[in-house]
């Protein structure tokens, strides 16, 4: 067993699999914290280093293409002491750290582990169900379906189409950009139909805006990440469907009286704020077809 304990946390192979656990200290973030111990299996690592400096130094691991739905989802903007592959490492233990280092990459060369992109992800990603209050609203997720409910805060726009419920079947991918703290992110659900929308997200209905606490909003990632891992593959190349290519709906069935009124003031909600020129015709289009389809 090759291991490392540090303030920001603990590194440990076993000649299969890294361990790697976040440490319990004040100036962990919050995102490493809540999404908790890794274990990567030794085929999805591509190169490990130790990179020393003056005082400290770092231990970086670099997964394979394609084996991490968190990578995948992040797309390599997760702010580095958010980053669970990166460990910081106090200089009295660079030996600690070397060994480590020395150890993984002894079995990639070993066991001939490939550095091509892989086939299928390799790690789960976070649990389901999995739930994120955001500046925007609360996001949730529970294996098959994401919702969203929006804030007293948000948009009038959004507050009028009312909660967002998408299938994960009807997901062609996720977006997410982190709140910087100095620019405000996203996270944003394309579907078939909302392919080629151009609306921005503090009006679109199917995006979190995120301009509030970056150490809060930045938990969004697990939701991006747990839904990312139940869509296809990168491997897959589906590409995006032409939004007009898809089965024929059924006979919809007429809704209840109670669904009748939401539906009405909603569409009432939207044609005033077109009227004050909150919404563009464009966007006053694309909310309304949002509202009548979820009724």
């Amino acid at each position: 067993m090759a291991e490392i304990i540090q303030r920001d946390g603990t590194w440990a192979f076993d000649g299969t699999t890294v361990r790697i656990t976040p440490g319990l200290h004040r100036s962990v973030p919050l995102f490493r914290q809540t999404y908790g111990e890794i274990a990567v299996p030794l085929e999805a690592v591509a190169s490990i280093v130790f990179e020393p400096e003056r005082k400290r130094g770092r231990l970086r691991m670099r997964l394979r293409e394609g084996a991490d739905p968190l990578l995948q989802a992040t797309g390599g903007r997760l702010p580095d002491p958010a980053d669970p592959y990166r460990l910081t490492v106090d200089i009295d233990r660079a030996g600690a750290a070397e060994y480590v280092a020395e150890e993984i990459r002894r079995a990639l060369l070993l066991d001939q582990i490939s550095k091509e992109p892989t086939k299928a992800y390799l790690l789960p990603g976070p649990p389901v169900p999995v739930s994120v209050r955001s500046s925007d609203g609360t996001v949730s997720f529970d294996g098959v379906q994401v919702r969203i409910d929006w804030s007293d805060t948000s948009e009038r726009v959004k507050r009028a189409t009312g909660p967002r419920i998408i299938n994960v079947g009807d997901l062609v991918q996720v977006e997410w950009l982190p709140n910087s703290g100095y620019e405000d992110g996203f996270l944003r659900f394309v579907t078939r139909e909302t392919v080629f929308s151009k609306l921005p997200p503090e009006k679109d209905p199917y995006a979190l805006d995120l301009w509030g606490s970056a150490r809060r909003d930045l938990l969004t990632a697990l939701v991006a990440t747990a839904v990312t891992a139940r869509l296809p593959h990168p491997s897959a190349h589906p590409g995006i469907a032409d939004p007009t290519d898809r089965p024929q709906l059924a006979a919809s069935v007429p809704p209840p009286a109670d669904h009748h009124d939401v539906l009405l003031r909603r569409l009432r909600e939207l044609g005033e704020l077109h009227r004050d020129g909150v919404l563009t015709d464009e966007e006053f289009a694309m909310t309304k077809a949002v509202v009548l389809r979820s009724f």
